[in-house]
């Protein structure tokens, strides 16, 4: 206790501050007349809208018709409409039409020409930034549009897979809309963008990059790289729309083009020198722009959810971040009570060395600095030499994803002994952020200075909701009543015989804490010494049932499962071509098939529901879709161990009208029993679809597939050593031993997954003492595999 309050005082202590109060209020006075942080939100999910909804918008038959339908109709409409009026009126146009204006006002000086040169001045956009002001804009529209234009349509209705020969009536426009079609996926996916914590920082950094280039306008003679956070905040300072005084009425909206340009001229300010998202950038600029910012602010450019971007890449090189972190607009596991969210954040940590520590070159050779998390990975230790930092600039250290129970990271500098090894080393000082010191921070970010040696950066994303991770580990035999097969319970039943016996797994989330006790049913009666013994069930009566909750322990490790049954699953007898069925009681069918020649890469699956007799869910073999692990070079040609590394998974993909091409909602892995899944997708849907896969390969394949034959405890990790998923390395950060623990669980699954320490011991036949209360080998045999 009094090492960590030491800790505190030292960084408190150490803390800095990057600008004096006067630079503080020089970049306050950076006026920008625009509510971004309201506008920002209101894009983000226009630009989500067209990306994962409006599909058909970019089909060029489509695309053609909305360029045609924006400069024959709404152009002039919207011009007639603004005639007299100081303010543009508050009218929403269709969708199609809508995303040309969206990209057309991205080239502001494109766009000015254009409105001057066809109706004389500059037209506006209204704010509106609410839905229910949204739905009146859409519905004044098409009444006006209605009765300007009776015959023009107030939806694009061209066929978007059309065949007929096509032509576009503004070949720049086509160009300008057709290099924005991946804004939303390329930049402005992540699911913190819309916090408004993070508009907040990302607001302030905008204003104070417009600030570097108004007082240094000469070295910003070449063209500057926004990093993410400023570039979302650019785009929508150009795309509008405006603030909205509070005493001003809806239909008296600011006109947000002119308040660009006026902003702009009131600054000083030479936009045209920066790189745009489709242009292509060097490493020069990059540079320059990095070394700009450090002279004007004294602290690093790129910061956790700011990264620096070369925009002109095309979306299949842009590097992915490792973990598959999706906006989620329900969580349908809150009605399950035994669920807790998780949530993660992005976590950048920058290093500088202090010039005056020149002199003292050689001490550094000695010196590492070493980053631990405050709780959940007891045993992560990422380190780094002092002599790979930089007196002369910031060097990214360390690019993490942490899940928000981790606290904090903790940064020792120590120093080794002699002999050069890490692990016999002395630790100097120490220096600790926790997430909410950060999150307090106006900027999200913090500096502090760690034994006179060399400064630290580090910053965060706001910790917004990640997928859910559980696991069925094995537990006891329990009886129909759900008590564990033990003396304990006999002797609290006053020696009355315990009658049935089911196999049972419980489920495990990120912390370990039980969430749902899974149960197959394997066999009828009682055991009495002397004889008697449980049989087997028949096959039909061979069920899964999902019971909410934990374990109430009544003596040690045992217990009495939840009385709530949540879900069950019954085989039945399969239809023609298929070998396998199951019944859900949440009313899916499951089918499965499997070719013995193809190997586990031969199963198919097929999942219907009675609701919804036409299947808008797909199990797809493997790790596919955003799941799907890239190979390095020169692995190409290792497919046997890749399909290795492949088998036992499933990908759950859901199909809407919305996302006609699919989306991945749940990772599974029948074979180890593990499951990721976000928010949206159903928890019990996928373990009884992960159990039921289990029972299914096991029968089919004549053996114990996923060692459900294993009837007792089998020791875990301990709580806080290595929690699976609790940090996730970047690939950005270069280290040379990478654990597994540190990567997405299931690019290396069975090692994450092994129950001890060693990754070899989960591929050795596990020994296990069998009370023969639960029945017996032959029982459980029988019933899993034959």
């Amino acid at each position: 206790m009094s090492e960590t309050k030491n800790i505190t005082s030292v960084s408190d202590s150490k803390a800095t501050s990057s600008r004096s109060l006067s630079e503080v209020s020089e970049v306050d006075t950076i006026r920008i007349s625009v509510d971004l942080v309201s506008a920002v939100k209101r894009n983000i999910g226009f630009l989500r809208t067209v990306s994962e909804e409006s599909h058909w918008l970019y089909k060029k038959p489509t695309l053609f018709e909305a360029i045609r339908r924006y400069e024959e109709v709404w152009m002039p409409l919207i011009a007639e409409l603004s005639d007299g009026l100081i303010k543009p009126p508050a009218v929403i146009p269709p969708l199609d039409v809508e995303w040309v204006w969206f990209c057309h006002t991205l080239n502001p000086a494109s766009y000015r020409l254009y409105c001057e040169s066809r109706f004389s001045k500059l037209i506006g956009k209204a704010a509106i930034f609410d839905e229910y002001n949204e739905e009146y804009a859409i519905m004044r529209c098409r009444n006006i549009w209605v009765k300007q234009y009776p015959n023009e349509p107030f939806e694009n209705q061209v066929d978007s897979d059309s065949s007929e020969d096509q032509f576009v009536t503004n070949q720049d426009l086509f160009v300008e809309v057709d290099r924005h079609r991946l804004l939303y996926e390329n930049f402005f996916s992540r699911p913190y963008m819309t916090e408004t914590m993070y508009l907040i920082a990302a607001r302030q950094r905008y204003k104070r990059f417009l600030f570097m280039m108004q007082k240094f306008p000469e070295e910003c003679s070449s063209q500057l790289v926004l990093a993410l956070d400023s570039m979302l905040m650019w785009i929508t300072h150009q795309v509008g729309p405006a603030r909205v005084p509070a005493l001003i009425l809806f239909h008296q909206v600011l006109s947000y083009p002119t308040v660009y340009a006026d902003d702009l001229k009131e600054m000083d300010v030479d936009i045209g020198k920066v790189v745009r998202p489709w242009e292509t950038v060097n490493g020069k600029r990059v540079k320059e722009t990095k070394k700009l910012w450090e002279k004007t602010f004294d602290e690093p450019y790129e910061k956790a959810g700011g990264r620096l971007i070369a925009p002109g890449l095309d979306s299949a090189q842009l590097v992915k971040p490792p973990v598959y972190w999706e906006v989620s607009d329900q969580d349908v596991n809150t009605k399950y009570k035994s669920m807790m969210p998780r949530f993660l954040l992005e976590v950048c940590v920058f290093a500088r060395l202090n010039p005056k520590m020149k002199s003292m070159q050689d001490d550094l050779k000695n010196s590492f600095l070493r980053l631990q998390t405050v709780r959940c990975h007891g045993e992560l230790k990422l380190e780094k030499h002092l002599s790979e930092f930089s007196y002369d600039t910031w060097r990214k250290v360390w690019h993490l994803y942490c899940e928000f129970g981790t606290r904090g990271v903790k940064l020792d500098l120590r120093c080794k002994n002699t002999g050069g090894c890490f692990k016999s080393s002395k630790k100097q000082e120490s220096v600790t952020f926790p997430w909410n010191d950060l999150i307090r921070a106006r900027s999200l970010a913090l500096q502090k200075e760690v034994h006179q040696q060399l400064r630290v950066f580090a910053s965060i994303t706001p910790p917004v909701q990640a997928p859910y991770l559980l696991k069925c580990v094995p537990d006891r035999v329990t009886d129909n009543s759900g008590a564990m097969i033990s003396d304990v319970i006999l002797r609290m039943n006053q020696y009355r015989p315990q009658e049935g016996r089911w196999l049972s797994r419980t489920v495990l989330d990120h912390a370990g804490r039980e969430c749902f006790i899974v149960r197959i049913r394997v066999g009828d009666g009682f055991w009495r010494r002397g004889g008697e013994t449980p049989l087997a069930v028949k096959w039909e009566d061979r069920i899964i049932e999902i019971r909410e909750g934990s374990w109430s322990y009544v003596a040690g490790s045992i217990g009495k499962a939840p009385e709530k049954v949540i879900a069950t699953a019954a085989p039945k007898h399969p239809p023609e071509h298929w070998q396998a069925s199951w019944h859900f009681s949440t009313g899916d069918e499951l089918m499965i098939k499997w070719e013995p020649s193809t190997s586990i890469s031969g199963l198919s699956f097929y999942l219907r529901n009675e609701a919804s007799p036409h299947s808008s869910v797909q199990l797809l073999n493997g790790r596919k879709l955003q799941y799907e692990v890239k190979r390095n070079k020169g692995e190409e040609t290792q497919d046997e161990e890749y399909n290795h590394k492949d088998e036992g998974f499933v990908t759950l993909v859901r199909f809407t009208e919305d996302d006609p091409t699919g989306r991945a909602t749940a990772l599974l892995n029948w074979k180890l029993l593990v499951i990721e899944l976000l928010p949206e997708e159903d928890a019990v849907l996928a373990l009884l679809l992960c159990v039921s896969i289990l029972r299914s390969v096991s029968e089919l394949r004549k053996e114990d597939a996923g060692s459900l034959l294993i009837r007792s405890r089998v020791k875990e990790p301990k709580m806080g050593a290595r929690d699976w998923g609790s940090v996730i390395l970047d690939t950005s950060s270069r280290c040379d031993d990478l654990s597994a623990y540190v990567q997405p669980w299931y690019w290396n699954a069975e090692t994450v997954m092994a129950p001890d320490a060693k990754a070899d011991t989960f591929a050795r036949p596990l020994a296990f003492n069998h009370s023969p209360a639960d029945g017996g080998d032959k029982l459980y045999k029988r019933a899993i595999i034959t």
